[in-house]
C-alpha cells in the first residue's frame, strides 16, 4: 500500500519542537524546484534559508502541500511558498538540531541566462588591456 509523504508531518512536528524549546525554526530550501516562489536575489547554489519562527514572518501555514508565509526580504514584502519536496531540512539555528530530508531528485540547475544577455567571461575578452609605459595625460585649461 502507497502512503503519503511523511515529510509534511515532520516538518510540523520539528517546528513545533523546535519553538517549544525556545529556538529559531530554519528550513533549507531546494530554490529551483518546480514551484517554488522565494526572491531568487537571495538564492546561493541553488538553496535558500528561510527563518520561518512567529517572529520573523506573518501567516505561516504548513500543510501536507507546503509551506506558505508572508516574509520581509531587503525590506520588501514578499509571499513564499515552498511545496513539501522542496524542503530539505528544518533545523534549530541555535544549536542545529533538527532533520535533513533524504531526497530522490537532484538539485536542479540554475535556470540558464536570458539569450540577449553574455556571460561576464565574454566582457572581460573585450576588455580593453591596461596600456604600458607613461600614463596619456593631457592638460586641459579652463
Amino acid at each position: 500500500m502507497k502512503m503519503t509523504s511523511h515529510r509534511p508531518y515532520m516538518i510540523r512536528a520539528l517546528n513545533e519542537w523546535i519553538l517549544e524549546n525556545n529556538c529559531t525554526p530554519y528550513i533549507l530550501v531546494n530554490a529551483y524546484a518546480k514551484e517554488v516562489q522565494v526572491p531568487q536575489s537571495f538564492v546561493k547554489d541553488g538553496q535558500i534559508i528561510l527563518n520561518i519562527s512567529p517572529v520573523a514572518v506573518q501567516d505561516l501555514s504548513i500543510s501536507n502541500n507546503g509551506i506558505e508565509f508572508n516574509g520581509r526580504f531587503g525590506g520588501i514584502p514578499t509571499r513564499v511558498y515552498v511545496p513539501s519536496h522542496a524542503v530539505l531540512g528544518i533545523y534549530a539555528k541555535e544549536n542545529g538540531q533538527g532533520m535533513i530530508f533524504d531526497t530522490d531528485d537532484p538539485i536542479p540547475e540554475p535556470p540558464s541566462p536570458e539569450p540577449d544577455k553574455k556571460p561576464d567571461s565574454d566582457k572581460r575578452e573585450h576588455a580593453e588591456k591596461p596600456r604600458s609605459g607613461r600614463p596619456d595625460l593631457k592638460i586641459v585649461k579652463s
